[in-house]
């Protein structure tokens, strides 16, 4: 085998070695996250113990960006109502699943639950012409945020897209959802926020 032969092959071994690496991690911390579940509902509730819990009971970190429409949203702002945040992705098929449950929510019961949702893309991901599409294709009339970088991903220990934080009118977060959700368990988690 000559030597062009041998570096070709000996990169083809790096790459299927680093692959089934990434793949046992994955399922590891898919296997460990699985204990923190709760199944009773249609997304699962991240438990407070789970190290990839971002904090419950404790204030949500605060961030601003920018939304679709040119305008910022900062989190803090909306301390005084009930917040439901989401971080998902056009390419997400369980994000576009859940997206018409969460139009659905916002259009009848948002105003009387005291409740706003912030959508936020994982725009760094994902292209602006998609974002601009997903939206009016599902008629989206809550904010969507623009995610340009990791940084907030990092913060709010975003592994599984969607992932929905509940926020109470005091600024805490409530309850860590992942997957998604439908219109009855949305409500449901909403209304029971303080």
């Amino acid at each position: 085998m000559n030597s062009r032969k041998k570096k070709a092959f000996g990169a083809i071994i790096v790459i299927v070695l680093v692959a089934v690496a990434a793949g046992t991690f994955i399922y590891q911390q898919l296997q460990k996250n699985q204990n923190t579940l709760d199944d009773d509902v249609p997304g699962y509730e991240v438990k407070a113990d789970s190290p990839q819990s971002v904090g419950l009971g404790k204030p949500a970190p605060d961030f601003t960006l920018e939304t679709l429409d040119g305008k910022t949203v900062t989190l803090s702002d909306l301390k005084g109502k009930k917040v439901v945040l989401n971080f998902w992705a056009t390419w997400c098929p369980p994000c576009k699943d859940e997206m018409p449950h969460f139009q659905d929510y916002y259009e009848k019961y948002a105003k009387e639950d005291n409740a706003e949702i912030v959508a936020v893309n994982l725009t760094f991901r994902d292209r602006l012409s998609n974002v601009e599409n997903f939206v009016e294709s599902f008629g989206v009339t809550f904010p969507v945020l623009l995610m340009e970088d990791e940084e907030l991903m990092e913060t709010y220990k975003v592994y599984t897209i969607p992932s929905t934080f509940m926020i109470n009118t005091k600024g805490e977060v409530e309850k860590q959802i992942l997957g998604p959700l439908d219109l009855d368990t949305l409500r449901g988690y909403v209304t029971n926020l303080e």
